[in-house]
């Protein structure tokens, strides 16, 4: 017990020492991204194998296990490399500042060497999800009246924008309260429109699910797989 006691004390120092802080958040940041990329997928993975993929239950157990797998290690990577671009631009600057160019950069190798390289459907998703979100952020950026990106806490971040698009306030509320409407029915319809015509162009795994949802509900020949399952 002494031994082990002594061993988490002289870790914890290390842990807490200022001068192994920058390369420890690597660690922490790889350890996120498995524990986040696991906690999203899995389950995710586990509902949408079992409900619309074929095969045994050994080969469907290894399809969620290869999805959860592929997205934390995606996530974990994409922390590695981020960080650590961030670090040594850091570091590069003559005052060993932060530019505000610097997230964007480690973020497009990053997003290039691990999202970029491959076009596997967990990659797909994951962009996708990006790409929806990043368009919502900048609809809100350009909109918002600039004021000072100031730092509060340790991030930054006001309310205020870029205000690129000039608008009155009451036109602004009147966006913001519109927005998400307009971009969620346009998304619907867009997706509906291309699985009715061009089924090919869309992801496997969402096309598995919208046949199983829509084209089955035209298809039964019994009241069992009218009820109970699709034919």
């Amino acid at each position: 017990m002494a031994d082990l006691q002594l061993m988490r004390t002289a870790t914890e120092r290390i842990v807490l020492d200022p001068r192994y802080h920058a390369p420890l958040t690597l660690v922490k940041a790889v350890r996120n991204g498995l524990v986040y990329g696991t906690k999203i997928r899995f389950p995710h993975a586990l509902v949408m194998v079992f409900l619309f993929r074929s095969g045994t239950f050994r080969e469907k157990c290894l399809q969620i296990l290869r999805a959860t797998r592929q997205h934390a290690q995606n996530l974990a990577t994409f922390a590695l490399i981020y960080k650590s671009i961030c670090l040594l631009l850091r570091q590069a600057h003559p005052h060993g500042k932060e530019r505000s160019g610097d997230s964007f950069v480690a973020g497009l190798v990053g997003g290039y060497y691990v999202f970029g390289t491959s076009q596997s459907s967990v990659n797909q998703q994951i962009v996708i999800y990006i790409f929806a979100r990043v368009i919502l952020g900048l609809a809100k950026l350009s909109i918002q009246p600039p004021s000072d990106n100031v730092l509060i806490g340790s991030r930054y971040g006001g309310r205020g924008g870029m205000g690129v698009i000039k608008l009155s306030s009451e036109t602004r509320d009147m966006l913001r309260n519109k927005t998400w409407p307009v971009f969620a029915s346009l998304s619907w319809a867009s997706v509906m429109w291309l699985f009715r015509w061009y089924p090919d162009t869309l992801q496997a795994s969402m096309r598995s699910s919208m046949t199983y949802i829509y084209d089955n509900a035209d298809r039964w020949d019994s009241l069992r797989n009218f009820l109970w399952h699709n034919r």
